[in-house]
């Protein structure tokens, strides 16, 4: 494996969303990377951040964010430059931030090697996290390759993508080339693709150098090429702002980075990581990550006002931020209170979360989005 200069190593945060699976606790404003106490001590966008410092200087971590959470960015870690963040005039989907954040970033080092990460992702074990994506590093380095880190799948997960692992990339490496993608599978298909064995979680965690990503969406995305192509070109001018909004007009489709190029690409590779990594999807997955007491229950209290009590109640999350909640005789739920609204849902059904914050949408209810 080629080994990349730290010179030209850059990390790139995409930090956008608004976790809607999560509600009442997730919302526009106040996201889940920029909750406190969401999971662990500091927000989720901080433990991005102290995550990302073993891999890269300070000064080449870039964030591309929408333009109202900038302030929050700031405030929240004072080790970004403020010119290393890039302001989205708007939301549209994971492939145009990673691109325009990638354009930036090829303006200032055209020989970069780019990684990508999410800010809402939780991650155990920091130091094995870090030695997976400097493998990821090197694999990009060896030529025009897009490397995503995948997770052996602890169980039947049918709210993940996965990735079918080929033959090893190189003799006597853990990189593998990527055979497939394959969508969020139904619980049969997911059992199936346990029982083989090369099949992984896909994190959508990518490695790239500037170069191949360029190549790749001149490939798949053409439109979205011509997009950044017309930001590349302003970066630096005095259109530059006004270029970004006009472009960002234009785009009428969310496009997920993993259907714009990485699905379609005949040069992936994967590297196989073995930390413990959620993206934290939904409130099973919250549920999942954390730890249980005796009857299985997760219980957490905010506020000062939080208390819970309760009977015969068994493999619950019960997250309590104002008021007393008590259940009796119940089990597998979700119970989330906040100041201006209680959850209550099955655990298994906690994907169905975002169809409340589609009801609160069609009904005009903003106060509670």
């Amino acid at each position: 494996m080629a080994n990349v200069s730290k010179e030209h190593l850059y990390s790139l945060i995409v930090c956008g969303g608004s976790g809607t699976r999560l509600w009442p606790r997730s919302r526009k404003n106040t996201p889940k990377h920029f909750l406190p106490n969401f999971y662990g001590e500091s927000t989720l966008f901080n433990q991005t951040i102290e995550r990302v410092k073993l891999l890269t200087d300070s000064a080449k971590i870039l964030v591309i964010t929408p333009s109202e959470y900038v302030d929050e960015v700031l405030s929240q870690s004072k080790e970004i430059l403020p010119q290393n963040i890039i302001a989205e005039p708007s939301a549209k989907g994971t492939a145009i931030a990673i691109g325009v954040g990638a354009a930036y970033i090829r303006k200032i080092d055209p020989e970069a090697i780019i990684m990508n990460f999410w800010s809402d992702a939780a991650i155990k074990e920091n130091d094995l996290f870090a030695e997976s994506m400097n493998l990821a590093a090197q694999a990009a380095g060896e030529g025009e390759y897009l490397v995503v880190l995948g997770l052996k799948p602890l169980f039947p997960h049918t709210g993940l993508g996965y990735i079918e692992a080929g033959e090893i990339f190189k003799a006597g490496s853990k990189v593998c080339k990527v055979t497939s993608f394959k969508e969020k599978p139904d619980l049969p298909a997911a059992q199936e693709f346990v029982a083989k064995g090369n099949f992984y979680w896909n994190t959508g965690i990518y490695t790239f150098s500037a170069k191949s990503v360029f190549t790749a969406f001149s490939k798949f995305s053409p439109q979205i090429f011509s997009f950044l192509e017309k930001i590349s070109a302003s970066i630096g001018t005095s259109l530059e702002k006004e270029t970004l909004a006009n472009t960002y007009e234009k785009i009428i489709e969310n496009t997920p980075i993993d259907l714009a190029i990485a699905e379609k690409a005949d040069n992936l590779l994967m590297v196989p990581g073995n930390f413990i990594w959620s993206d934290i999807g939904d409130w099973k997955g919250t549920y999942d990550l954390k730890e249980k007491d005796e009857n299985g229950n997760v219980v957490e209290l905010f506020g000062k006002g939080g208390q819970h009590l309760g009977v015969d109640t068994k493999n619950c999350l019960i997250e309590v931020e104002d008021k007393l909640v008590a259940t009796v005789g119940v089990s597998d739920l979700v119970v989330i209170e906040t100041k201006d609204a209680i959850l209550v849902c099955a655990k298994d059904k906690s994907q169905g979360v975002k169809k409340i914050v589609s009801l609160l949408k069609e009904k005009d209810q903003k106060e509670f989005l």
